[in-house]
């Protein structure tokens, strides 16, 4: 029991095989959100003797992913003598890296006027979530790479003899999207926040001249809605949107990832056969004559696939909170389409 377990510690290919596999699939177990209400988290947290400190939830659960992804790429840099990472697998590694270090510390400890508790399921699970995912996307990064069943010569990963225009071209337009993608995330998130304290401040303002003193945290369960301007126009939670496309651009950048060493049955995992969802993504890279970066694009899937339940939910719950008027006819995340 012990050694089958132990092979995902760090994940041997035929775990690395395994792991991936079942993570593409994992999007279907995402159905079941649309058709629940229960999330303990945010806006819809509540009292429970089994909830943990925002803060300290969010600034743990994110660290999962980044603190996870370091240690195997220690790790396999000892097991199989790799001295250097190419470039753009290290740029992937740095990507990644510097996304969770604003998920899990400046956004939630330094920037954020408050943070609700956070229900302990929702913790396990964003920390499963995380490791789950750095364990399919770092082998993948230090070298491992699959065929695709029924993709005869289509590789999950470049080699130095498989470099197309494309797979020299692709990368740069990613980058620039996760830059644009993570840059506006934050832009429409510190907005939420900087409203949220000047509520919260208004507030105690007012209570003060009542003569009632404010208490405790004067920002807790502040919620405000957003003008419909700027980043806020078309869509409420356009954070959610510019980070599709940020992790978008993570998917692109990762048609450059390369194999780390010589392609050698050392780091070759069984083959794979494709969710129906991905199959669009296994053509596209066959005409375009490039590797398919089938770690990231499933942890992108899969990401997409949880956001819209949570997304309609607040734009439920913003409609009974402030009314059609202040809502303007916006949409969840994608603008011009009202039911999501």
């Amino acid at each position: 029991m012990l050694a089958t377990i132990a092979v995902f510690f760090p994940p041997t290919p035929t775990a690395y095989a395994t792991l991936l596999n079942a993570f593409q699939w994992a999007p279907l177990f995402t159905i079941g959100m649309w058709f629940s209400d229960h999330h303990p988290c945010g806006k819809f947290s509540r009292p429970s003797g089994y909830n943990i400190n925002g803060r300290v939830a969010w600034a743990v659960m994110e660290s999962v992913g980044p603190l996870h992804m370091l240690y195997l790429v220690w790790n396999f840099s000892r097991q199989f003598s790799i001295q250097e990472l190419p470039i753009w697998n290290a740029v992937m590694v740095l990507l990644y890296c510097v996304h969770y270090v604003n998920r899990a510390y400046i956004g939630p400890l330094l920037v954020a006027p408050s943070i609700s508790p956070v229900g302990i399921e929702i913790f396990l699970m964003v920390c499963w979530h995380n490791w789950f995912n750095t364990a399919c996307l770092t082998p993948w990064i230090m070298g491992y790479h699959t065929s695709i069943l029924g993709f005869d010569g289509l590789a999950t990963i470049s080699t130095e003899t498989s470099k197309s225009v494309a797979s020299q071209t692709i990368p740069y337009i990613g980058l620039a999207l996760f830059v644009l993608g993570m840059t506006n995330n934050i832009l429409a998130e510190h907005r939420l926040w900087r409203m949220r304290r000047e509520e919260g401040q208004r507030r105690a303002q007012v209570s003060s001249s009542k003569g009632v003193p404010a208490s405790g945290n004067i920002y807790h369960k502040v919620y405000v809605i957003p003008p419909a301007d700027g980043l806020f126009r078309y869509c409420l939670y356009p954070h959610y949107l510019w980070e599709w496309i940020e992790w978008l651009g993570f998917v692109l950048v990762g048609v450059a990832v390369q194999t780390t060493i010589a392609p050698t049955g050392a780091m070759q995992s069984p083959a794979l056969r494709l969710a129906p969802w991905n199959l669009p993504f296994a053509w596209a890279a066959q005409y375009f004559n490039t590797a398919l970066p089938l770690a990231p694009l499933a942890y992108v899937i899969n990401f997409i696939a949880c956001m819209p339940p949570q997304a309609r939910r607040g734009l439920r719950w913003y409609k009974k909170e402030f009314g059609e008027e202040a809502v303007a006819g916006r949409s969840a995340i994608v603008p011009g389409i009202s039911w999501w």
